[in-house]
């Protein structure tokens, strides 16, 4: 009880879903009124890793990062038990239920309406999102659920790890593909821009200031904005996101809303599994946040750069993946709420314990 005005949300973050859906707007606006500066930024790309879009993430990233006590890690590496769950959930589940999920839309509820070859497309799309769990917002999400940021740091690297060696094998096995050319370049950059970078310099920065400045200056003045540079920097990049995706989504709104409810679905049942199953386990909630986010949110940016390889720019299966960045931020906003009102079910926090 004496902790609840800690995970009370300010004015800022309580209507964040209000702010997601202006800078979507804005973004798919600023796509369609300006397309030319939105394919020159779209091509500002290493090994299909979008530089400004890194940059945007990196803002994201370290202010939370500078936020860790690094030594939490050490602490989350001595129990496995949440790791070995997102392995299993995202490894050993997701890929099949993601699977089952579009092809139960694509090829039968909605088969009707949509030409055969492009909802093989769609599917293709959604399994290439399936088999690419989420390795660097959800330190985001994590951190607005108030999870153990330690453990998810751990995840996250494990899950970078796995997704190395498994995404090629499970998209051939899943696709159907005899060889699928899985840009393992692009992987590997995401995860050194989207979360190395930045970890490295927030583990620096940390543990330089503490040591120039003191504990009470790091936490009074360094950090005090530190939260909300992160959600302005998450806003900037949904504008710039959307402004380069804004017009695919303009251009096919009703195929858009038969992709988006599969993935919603799956993105629920993911989660529900993994939050279920953290309970079942014993796991704490700042444990168990994290654990069932890590497998409900997905590495878009190495699923669009996989889908556009394969398939091409144009394609079913790019399309799909576009519409996993589209319902991404709002639904996991929406999940973050959910963890932090059902806290209560679960074993008291470390820091009560305390």
């Amino acid at each position: 009880m004496s902790n609840e005005k800690e995970y009370a949300l300010s004015f800022f973050h309580k209507y964040l879903t209000v702010w997601v859906a202006l800078c979507i707007l804005t973004g798919i606006g600023l796509g369609a009124a300006f397309p030319q500066a939105a394919r020159f930024l779209n091509s500002l790309t290493v090994a299909q890793v979008n530089i400004p879009v890194a940059l945007f993430l990196f803002a994201m990233m370290y202010p939370i990062m500078v936020q860790i006590d690094f030594k939490e890690v050490g602490n989350a590496v001595k129990a496995p038990k949440p790791v070995l769950l997102t392995l299993v959930v995202n490894w050993g589940i997701k890929p099949f239920t993601m699977f089952f999920f579009a092809w139960l839309f694509m090829r039968v509820l909605w088969a009707p309406f949509l030409d055969g070859a492009l909802a093989g497309e769609y599917i293709a799309g959604m399994i290439l999102l399936g088999i690419a769990p989420c390795t660097a917002m959800v330190l985001v999400w994590s951190y607005l659920a108030r999870g153990f940021m330690g453990l998810t740091l751990v995840m996250v690297a494990v899950n970078s790890l796995t997704m190395l060696a498994l995404y090629a094998p499970l998209g051939n096995f899943l696709l159907g593909v005899a060889d699928i050319g899985v840009p393992f370049l692009t992987i590997f950059l995401s995860v050194l821009l989207y979360v190395g970078v930045s970890l490295v310099a927030g583990y620096f920065s940390r543990t330089r200031l503490l040591k120039t400045k003191g504990a009470a200056w790091y936490e009074t003045v360094f950090l005090k904005h530190m939260g909300t540079i992160s959600i302005v920097a998450l806003l900037l990049t949904l504008i710039f996101l959307f402004m380069l995706q804004g017009g695919v989504i303009l251009s096919y709104p009703l195929i858009v809303v038969m992709i988006a409810v599969p993935l919603v679905i799956q993105t629920l049942f993911i989660f529900g599994l993994g939050y279920g199953a953290a309970k079942l386990i014993g796991l704490r909630y700042e444990e168990a946040a994290p654990s069932a986010m890590i497998g409900a949110s997905n590495h878009f940016e190495v699923a669009i750069a996989t889908a556009v390889t394969l398939f091409g720019l144009t394609s079913g299966a790019a399309l799909s993946t576009v519409v996993g960045v589209l319902i991404e931020v709002p639904l996991m906003l929406a999940l973050v709420r959910i963890c932090l009102r059902t806290r209560r079910f679960f074993p008291a926090l470390r820091r009560e314990d305390s």
